[in-house]
């Protein structure tokens, strides 16, 4: 028997009424996380190249409509370092490197009017009337720092936009980490070539942990920030979408990490640390004045 989900065609207009009962209007900005399948059976746009492309402009399309040009749409386009693995390119081209992240940002990276940040493994890519803003600088600065793409958007007062996942791959906690100073996260410590033009250039992201997190990586903030009520919830086709304030998150996860979760430690007194690697180099950090040193060779481009 076919799934119901398989048998109901989600059009455009269903998208974009979902999205505005959900919460989302004119001027906003949101960082979105989606999941195609998620939402059943969409019907493909007829600017899109039909298949799941087709479907996946179809979502892009509702998402412009609803958030319109005044605002500011967010999407990951990372690569997770895919790129530098035994079957990548060796490095990352910010014209070039497709995400992992799905058949929604994919498409989306690649639309005319979409700017993509210049980052090795973390790139975002944006449309809307702050994209150039978001974008420019993030090869920089931290991953996901206070100035980073994401790191803006929180300070703009921006959303969260889950469509289909869950808060396991809301990026926005690894701004928490960043911004309250976590010690598991290298700053600008792994050095990676980047390809912008004709030029091969050194790019710089963090150094992964070397252990999970507790609160973050298995988002036991989740239920605080339901509990709470501090999210919306919808469902579009058979898409359970969820909208938070990035704000809102960034106090709950903050507090989880300050003070910890039950049985599990706050964030000073877990043992886990940065991962070392072969790629692993001195940051070109400078803590104390939260910003690149003047060595860095991110000032050359």
């Amino acid at each position: 028997m076919a799934d119901a989900s398989d048998t109901v065609e989600v059009t455009r207009e269903a998208i974009v009424a979902g999205l505005r009962s959900v919460g989302l209007s004119a001027g906003d900005g949101a960082m979105v996380h989606s999941s195609l399948k998620s939402f059943g059976r969409v019907r493909p746009s007829d600017a899109g190249p039909g298949g799941a492309a087709g479907a996946a402009m179809t979502v892009i399309e509702a998402l412009m409509e609803v958030i319109t040009p005044a605002g500011t749409l967010l999407l990951p386009s990372f690569n997770h370092g895919k790129v530098y693995g035994p079957d990548g390119a060796g490095w990352f081209d910010p014209a070039e490197t497709p995400t992992t992240n799905g058949i929604i940002p994919e498409t989306f990276r690649r639309l005319d009017g979409v700017r993509r940040s210049i980052h090795p493994t973390h790139a975002f890519a944006a449309w809307g009337a702050k994209a150039a803003e978001y974008t420019q600088g993030h090869h920089r600065t931290l991953t996901c720092g206070a100035d980073s793409p994401l790191g803006r958007l929180w300070r703009d007062g921006g959303y969260g936009l889950l469509l289909g996942v869950g808060y396991g791959a809301n990026t926005f906690h690894h701004v928490v980490e960043t911004t309250t100073g976590a010690p598991c996260l290298g700053r600008r410590t792994v050095a990676l070539p980047m390809r912008l033009g004709r030029r091969i250039v050194e790019g710089r992201t963090w150094s992964w942990r070397d252990g999970g997190c507790p609160i973050t990586d298995a988002t036991r903030y989740a239920d605080v920030i339901a509990a709470r009520g501090l999210q919306r919830e919808t469902t579009i086709g058979a898409c359970r979408a969820i909208l938070f304030r990035l704000q809102d998150a960034w106090e709950v996860i903050a507090e989880l990490l300050r003070d910890g979760l039950g049985d599990l430690p706050p964030c000073a007194r877990c043992p886990v640390r940065p991962r070392v690697t072969e790629r692993t180099v001195e940051s070109d950090w400078d803590e104390k004045r939260g910003c690149l040193k003047p060595d860095s060779p991110a000032w050359g481009y």
